[in-house]
């Protein structure tokens, strides 16, 4: 059986230093306690070496222009939606909504969108009951 759903996320950012200040204030929020800065990149890391890591990339493009894409993260609780939407604001993620229900998504469907410095859209979500494609 499968143990996780994706590998990482390579995310395009026009100035990497303002990028990393962020995102080193959310991503260890949501499990991705470890940094590897490089030339080209900064990557965080999920997961504690017992098992492969997932991993969150940073990398520069000049030309880089935000679209509608959406990354959303997992939070196991409401709480940790709350929690997670303080680091968001203190780090300056812009457009900022929520924490809220979101009822047209799905029964107790709960999160805060925003934008990171580059319009990069994001989520916190969490969801009370889960969801099966039917």
């Amino acid at each position: 059986m499968k143990t996780r759903c994706f590998d990482h996320i390579d995310l395009r950012v026009t100035n990497m230093e303002a990028a990393t200040e962020f995102y080193a204030k959310i991503l260890p929020q949501l499990g991705f306690i470890h940094e590897s800065p490089g030339d080209d990149y900064h990557t965080f890391y999920a997961g504690n070496g017992e098992r492969p890591l997932e991993f969150f990339c940073l990398s520069e493009d000049k030309d880089h222009r935000a679209n509608a894409t959406r990354i959303a993260f997992w939070a196991d609780t409401r709480e940790e939606v709350d929690r997670i939407a303080k680091f968001v604001h203190d780090a300056g993620g812009k457009n900022i909504e929520g924490p809220e229900v979101c009822e047209d998504y799905s029964p107790g469907y709960y999160a805060l969108f925003f934008e990171d410095p580059d319009g990069n859209k994001l989520e916190i979500c969490c969801r009370e009951k889960p969801v099966f494609a039917s």
